[in-house]
């Protein structure tokens, strides 16, 4: 039986070569134009090697290098940089040069062939609206049968709500027909793991300041913060439940964004977690229980971390 190989195209520091690898998939490279990537992407996946170029201008040739498409089955991974197309993103209006990314990937892809494809980006991504995702499907169902979907990490086993577009290609011709995976949590299936289930084991340190473990920190409130935090109804509680004296003067008349400054609920998938989620400030990033928001890592990568920290937040 062929074994499948992969290619991680926009890899960083290597979540979605180690999630493949963890499912059984030999991961050989990772492409990406972020130098600062190379050394936790290659510690926290031994055997993966990693190439600093740019998909606009890296040549097939330097995509192949090293690897022997003979007796494998070979699949492309292309997680393009989705900030253009968040809801997070103000301005999704303004040009960003990183939208016109998964075109760059859909050429290699017509160049090359790979058997398989698999894209993951925001829901926004998918769109009929987007024309870099009408652009790009349509460089692929020449060739490609694709299948396209939202899935939510929770309804897989993940503690968290994260709903993400999935694109699925299988060269034509090739293989059996591929289809999207049914849901293995939720009602009638096994329980969504919760927030419980994640991080209840962890220390129950509440100092905005101490670090636990090595590299991990949380981040220091001011004392009017803090004293919100107080505030809020532990297991689910939100900013209503502030006095009035606390109360921000841009929500004075403003009642949506309740999740601002709230807390999680312990048995519940914790909610998306953005790249500013250990600020109570920027969501429902409060501690179950504790006065304190998440824990981080210091520093932006993870060179000195083998575990890859960023699933460890607690």
């Amino acid at each position: 039986m062929k074994k499948i190989i992969a290619i991680d195209f926009f890899c960083g520091a290597g979540g979605a070569t180690h999630g493949l690898r963890k499912a059984g998939i030999k991961v050989l490279k990772g492409i990406d134009i972020d130098q600062n990537a190379k050394e936790t992407y290659e510690r926290n996946n031994p055997g993966s090697k990693f190439l600093l170029a740019d998909v606009q201008t890296v040549t097939e040739a330097s995509v192949m290098k090293g690897i022997k498409r003979k007796g494998n089955v070979l699949l492309f991974v292309g997680c393009a940089p989705c900030q253009p197309f968040s809801l997070q993103n103000r301005y999704p209006k303004r040009s960003d040069e990183r939208k016109s990314l998964i075109l760059s990937f859909g050429r290699l892809i017509t160049k090359i062939k790979p058997e398989y494809i698999f894209v993951e980006n925001v829901p926004r991504f998918g769109k009929e609206k987007n024309y870099f995702f009408r652009k790009f499907r349509k460089m692929l169902t020449k060739k490609y049968a694709i299948q396209t979907g939202i899935m939510d990490a929770k309804d897989y086993g993940v503690p968290q709500n994260r709903k993400r577009f999935v694109l699925l290609g299988r060269l034509k011709g090739f293989g059996n027909k591929i289809a999207l995976p049914s849901a293995t949590h939720g009602e009638g299936l096994i329980p969504y793991v919760t927030a419980r289930d994640a991080i209840s084991g962890y220390p129950r340190f509440s100092s905005p300041t101490l670090i636990f473990p090595s590299n991990h920190v949380t981040q220091k409130l001011g004392a009017k913060n803090l004293l919100r935090l107080k505030f809020v109804r532990k297991n689910g509680g939100s900013r209503s439940d502030f006095p009035a004296y606390l109360v921000l003067k841009c929500h004075e008349k403003h009642h949506g964004h309740k999740d601002v400054y709230g807390r999680m609920a312990w048995d519940h998938p914790a909610p998306t977690l953005t790249c500013r989620c250990t600020s109570i400030t920027n969501g429902r990033f409060g501690h179950p229980a504790l006065p304190r928001p998440l824990i981080r890592c210091k520093g932006t990568l993870l060179a000195s971390c083998k575990r890859g920290c960023p699933v460890r937040q607690g």
